[in-house]
């Protein structure tokens, strides 16, 4: 942060704080959760580390930490997905159009 401007660092640090730490409807267990997904998304190493480190403080579990992290992978695979449908679209690419693709639950896609 030593590269921003104070005033700039300030709004930024305030929002930050009334954002994170004042009470809000979520708790900060939960935030935490949010903060791994969304700095994972986001490719923040150092935001990664702090927010597992805090999850853990906080008392979030091996297995919630986890669960916050599957979302994040389920997010990123849609995020490619949706890409590449964009650009199948653009292109009018119909590779594998007609044929359905059932789940483990059984429900069909596509």
């Amino acid at each position: 942060m030593s590269m921003i401007e104070p005033r700039f660092r300030d709004i930024y640090l305030k929002f930050y704080k009334e954002s994170y730490f004042t009470p809000t409807a979520l708790d900060l267990k939960t935030k935490e959760l949010i903060a791994i997904g969304c700095s994972l998304i986001a490719k923040c190493e150092g935001c990664i580390e702090g927010h597992i480190k805090k999850a853990l403080e906080v008392g979030c579990s091996k297995e919630e930490i986890s669960d916050a992290i599957v979302v994040a992978i389920g997010i990123a695979a849609a995020s490619v997905l949706d890409s590449s449908d964009k650009a199948a679209t653009k292109l009018d690419l119909h590779h594998f159009e007609g044929i359905q693709i059932k789940t483990s639950a059984g429900e069909k896609l596509g």
